[in-house]
């Protein structure tokens, strides 16, 4: 019975055939390296670039999914920065926790400098627990105390931001449990606290 010997073994390889071998095999190495490597003027590129978007939201886990959804739809994957607070509009004006007011402040202040943001997303969502918290009461029952509370909060931080920066589109919204989210409105100047053609799906 004839033995056919595998083309990769290398017994009988020359000296020269197997230095060959050794530095094919060192640059397959160094090849795999770099496809894990991101270069250096690569990585510093994107840590300088800008951003289109800031979103704050609320740290609540059900709805984590949801949201990178939905910013993933709204076409701005890898393309904002993102401050999480609990309570999210509430959070970032509470007298409770001023400290979390100072964070937010100085995360927007370094978002602009560094990034050159024009949009500023603030999202509020509904069953809110910081909102239960902070405020001492459960608006989750009465749909519509629940969205006028939301609303009267989501309004206020976006005339601060506005003062500070007025060249900056600020979006309110709020999403339910299930993902869909309503486009709060400014009811101070006429507008309906929600719009039903302006409710969008996170999915």
């Amino acid at each position: 019975m004839k033995k056919h010997h595998c083309a990769h073994r290398n017994e009988n390889l020359t000296p020269s055939g197997k230095q060959r071998r050794k530095l094919l095999h060192l640059a397959t190495l160094g090849a795999g390296v770099s496809l894990f490597t991101v270069p250096t003027g690569v990585r510093q590129a994107h840590a300088s670039g800008k951003a289109k978007t800031l979103l704050l939201s609320c740290m609540d886990y059900r709805l984590m999914d949801e949201i990178e959804r939905y910013m993933l739809r709204k076409g701005l994957y890898h393309n904002y920065d993102h401050i999480v607070l609990a309570g999210a509009s509430l959070g970032a004006i509470t007298e409770k926790y001023p400290a979390w007011t100072r964070t937010f402040w100085d995360h927007l202040d370094l978002s602009v400098t560094l990034h050159d943001i024009h949009t500023v997303i603030v999202m509020d969502h509904r069953d809110c627990g910081a909102y239960k918290m902070l405020l001492g009461e459960d608006y989750s029952s009465d749909v519509e105390k629940e969205t006028a509370v939301h609303t009267t909060n989501l309004m206020h931080l976006k005339k601060m931001i506005n003062e500070k920066y007025p060249q900056i589109e600020v979006e309110t919204l709020l999403m339910d449990l299930k993902g869909e989210v309503e486009v709060i409105l400014d009811t101070s100047i006429g507008q309906e606290a929600t719009q039903p053609d302006e409710i969008e799906s996170a999915y």
